[in-house]
């Protein structure tokens, strides 16, 4: 049987923000799904790192899981705590920023194609 979701547990009560940890000076990526209608990836940032300004053309959530990211969505900020989620609609341009060391998973539903 296949497994759609890599890289992590299966049929384990698993802590998300245990299964990446922050790098001093880095950003730490973990792929859990890669494909035509779905990612979701694990990230740990470093405080003061940061990923510019670009966009997608699916709507993204982002669940913080530990610390704050200041995430800028079509030129509004928005400082998303641990316990919070932030949705970035498709084709906005969007940025992030670790005010300090934080983790988050990303959720990016991608549109059919057919």
């Amino acid at each position: 049987m296949k497994n759609y979701i890599k890289n992590f547990p299966i049929e384990k009560v698993t802590n998300l923000a245990g299964e990446v940890e922050v790098r001093k000076g880095e950003v730490v990526s973990k792929t859990l799904v890669q494909n035509d209608a779905l990612s979701m990836t694990l990230f740990a940032f470093d405080k003061g790192e940061e990923i510019g300004e670009h966009d997608s053309s699916g709507d993204a959530m982002v669940n913080v899981l530990e610390g704050v990211g200041v995430f800028t969505v079509g030129g509004q900020k928005y400082e998303v705590k641990a316990g919070e989620s932030l949705i970035m609609p498709a084709k906005i341009p969007h940025a992030l920023y670790a005010k300090e060391s934080f983790k988050m998973l990303l959720i990016v539903i991608f549109p059919n194609k057919a």
